[in-house]
């Protein structure tokens, strides 16, 4: 496996990543249901000055995409989105993208990179539940029941910083992570 930049020029590539992103997200309400779909988010993430790569295998085809978009003036950046080709999961190309995407990252003075990793499925404890008033406590509380990827993005080193209760619905929040990728500096 290779990871590359992905670029216009790679019309199979860009393809690819697409019908994965419609491959792997299309029973989530807010995924990409269509090719259509997932072509114009891959071609978005292809703006200059936001990072989007993919992992070829040794055929040359895509097995996972990951792409980062900056915010605060640069300091913080999204890790948006993240997929792995399913029968390729649980082999380290998700691990190998978000690590290439961090070393990217501190290359261009990224302090921090964040993700917002919805439970639109019941995949965490937090699912149908009235998070509000403590919000934060729901947060210091969570678990995974059933595969959700924030289990994922904690392994790789990020942590939950918060929630969006609500966030797709009744019951459905948004549960935001970060990690610093940077060593801790003096304001």
């Amino acid at each position: 496996m290779k990871i590359v930049g992905l670029s216009e020029e790679n019309e199979r590539a860009v393809r690819q990543a697409a019908e994965l992103l419609v491959r792997c997200f299309s029973r989530i309400p807010s995924g990409w249901h269509t090719l259509e779909e997932g072509l114009a988010e891959v071609q978005g993430s292809l703006k200059p000055g936001w990072i989007s790569r993919v992992a070829l295998d040794e055929n040359g085809d895509v097995v996972g995409w990951i792409g980062a978009i900056p915010s605060y003036q640069g300091h913080v950046w999204e890790l948006h989105p993240l997929v792995v080709r399913p029968d390729r999961q649980r082999q380290g190309i998700g691990r190998a993208l978000v690590a290439d995407l961090e070393r990217l990252a501190r290359e261009r003075g990224v302090d921090t990179i964040f993700i917002g990793t919805d439970d639109e499925d019941g995949r965490t404890n937090l699912y149908g539940v009235d998070l509000y008033p403590d919000v934060l406590s729901w947060a210091a509380r969570i678990e995974d029941v059933g595969g959700h990827p924030f289990a994922f993005y904690r392994k790789c080193g990020f942590v939950v910083v918060g929630l969006i209760p609500d966030a797709n619905g009744f019951g459905k929040p948004d549960i935001l992570m970060a990690k610093r990728v940077t060593a801790q500096r003096r304001a």
